[in-house]
């Protein structure tokens, strides 16, 4: 009956750590780190601050704004009140993260997605 029951135990633990493989990884900074994606994760339900977000330049020089909430990340693109265009302009070069981006309670240790394998 012990070995039954470790057995099932067993394939309990390989099946939940089975999801693990291709989840989430420990955070690196590096320009190729992938931060958000456009699931929602979430574990908590604290209101994110206003006008504590992060400024990102995109590869055209457009900025957009992101906020990493611990496995939540959120993002969007910066407009203009007054036109309602994108801001774009070249105060930092592409891929520029301006400010923290990190919440203030962020409720878990930072992980992000796997970002896939290296193939060169």
């Amino acid at each position: 009956m012990a070995k039954l029951s470790l057995l099932g135990m067993g394939l309990v633990a390989a099946t939940l750590l089975s999801g693990c493989v291709d989840g989430l990884t420990p955070y690196v900074q590096s320009p190729d780190t992938v931060i958000a994606t456009n699931a929602d994760r979430g574990r908590d339900n604290v209101a994110l601050e206003p006008g504590r977000a992060a400024i990102a330049y995109d590869p055209d020089g457009c900025q957009g704004w992101i906020i990493d909430d611990g496995v939540e990340g959120y993002s969007g693109r910066r407009f203009d009140p007054a036109t309602g265009l994108p801001v774009c302009n070249n105060h930092y070069p592409p891929g520029t993260v301006v400010k923290n981006y990190q919440s203030q309670s962020p409720g878990l240790r930072d992980y992000v997605p796997h970002a896939g394998r290296r193939t060169n």
